[in-house]
């Protein structure tokens, strides 16, 4: 039997501050934010979470109080019993059928904030209703804010607030960067990219490794989370292929950052992930231009350009899935610009990117000052 109490036994302090997370991938984006409170600050926070297997379950930080709440109906169950002050999340679409608030919102005050998980724009790859119910976005940067006024304005929608945040999970990988370039020999070139029908690994990802091996490369090859959970075929089939290469392997740890840091050149497609590579490490992604990732058909409306797409040309080379025989001398172009190409990406992330190094006390003051404004106000009652 648990011991620990359940979520509604804890007192209002306890759940002023209260964290969702999908699973164990997401908490680089949740770390910082959470050392910052409950160090800091020294407050407590609850974290619910969708993955029996999240770590924090079984090893939570120092006052950090952990619970599971599953997926499907228990999720949507515990989310409109819950009493809480501030709901920080890094799920879109809370407030929809999909993700129902608290029944107890409007009466309580609970105030919802998302985390973004991702440094792409916000009109592209997300649903279009995917920020519409929050009270506040932390914005990675200005870019974002933009898109938001942007829709708001367009549909008539309520203004919400939006931060100048950064992103936490740059800022980590910013810290444990080298100072000097990676320079491996051979070089080691890492496959990361989005998941869905039209990205790399769901089309030709096996053709794509088999040219970078062709090239002499080590090559990683690191699957998104849900790319294990919707098509674990294909990854089975590419382990089947190149096992017996030595030069070949897998990285199922999205959450680490070793292949990151080691590795020379990423080749991505629309995923966040090439973002922060870039931005975080300074060498250049590889990118092979599969059919762009839309989950807002309506994207264009806005007449905004999304940042991924506008900046692929500042921070790599773009390949078509027509022409895999282009990967080659790309590859050997990016190696061969990384030192000047260095300079140039860490300009443009510093003209972007909001916050650098300091997004997790930023976050955390404001989610701070809303869960004390909330146990006050529980308090007067």
């Amino acid at each position: 039997r648990d011991p620990r109490p359940k979520f509604s036994q804890l007192t209002i302090e306890q759940r002023a501050i209260t964290i969702y997370s999908e699973g164990g991938q997401y908490w680089p984006h949740f770390e910082g934010i959470i050392r910052e409170i409950t160090e800091g600050h020294n407050l407590p926070v609850s974290f619910l979470t969708s993955s029996s297997s999240d770590p924090v379950l079984d090893d939570p930080p120092p006052r950090v109080l952990p619970f599971f709440i599953g997926e499907g109906f228990k999720r949507s169950y515990a989310f409109q019993t819950m009493e809480a002050g501030v709901v920080v999340a890094t799920v879109p679409q809370i407030g929809t059928k999909l993700l129902p608030k608290s029944l107890r919102t409007e009466a309580l005050g609970i105030k919802y904030l998302y985390v973004f998980h991702s440094m792409v724009s916000t009109h592209m790859a997300y649903e279009a209703d995917a920020f519409d119910h929050f009270d506040t976005v932390f914005c990675t940067g200005p870019y974002m804010e933009t898109e938001i006024r942007r829709r708001e304005m367009m549909y008539g929608l309520p203004p919400k607030e939006l931060v100048l945040h950064g992103y936490g999970r740059l800022d980590a990988i910013i810290r444990n960067r080298s100072e000097s370039a990676t320079n491996n020999s051979p070089p080691v070139v890492l496959v990361a990219p989005s998941w869905g029908p039209s990205c790399i690994f769901e089309t030709c990802g096996s053709a794509v490794i088999a040219e970078l091996l062709e090239t002499g490369a080590e090559v990683i090859a690191r699957p998104h989370p849900m790319t294990l959970k919707k098509s674990n075929g294909v990854i089975e089939e590419l382990s089947k292929r190149f096992q017996a290469n030595p030069k070949f392997s897998l990285d199922l740890d999205v959450s680490s950052q070793d292949s990151l840091q080691r590795s020379d050149v990423m080749v991505s497609d629309w995923s966040g992930a090439a973002l922060e590579y870039a931005f975080g490490t300074l060498k250049p992604v590889l990118f092979i231009d599969v059919e762009r990732k839309v989950n807002n058909q309506a994207y264009a409306e806005l007449d905004i350009e999304p940042f991924e797409s506008s900046i692929r040309d500042q921070i790599g080379e773009v390949v078509s899935p027509n022409n895999l025989a282009g990967i080659a001398p790309a590859l050997l172009s990016l190696l061969q610009t990384s030192e000047q190409r260095r300079e140039s990406i860490s300009a443009l992330r510093d003209a972007t990117i909001s916050n650098l190094g300091n997004s997790a006390a930023i976050a955390a003051e404001l989610i701070v000052e809303k869960a004390l404004t909330f146990i006050r106000a529980q308090g007067a009652r």
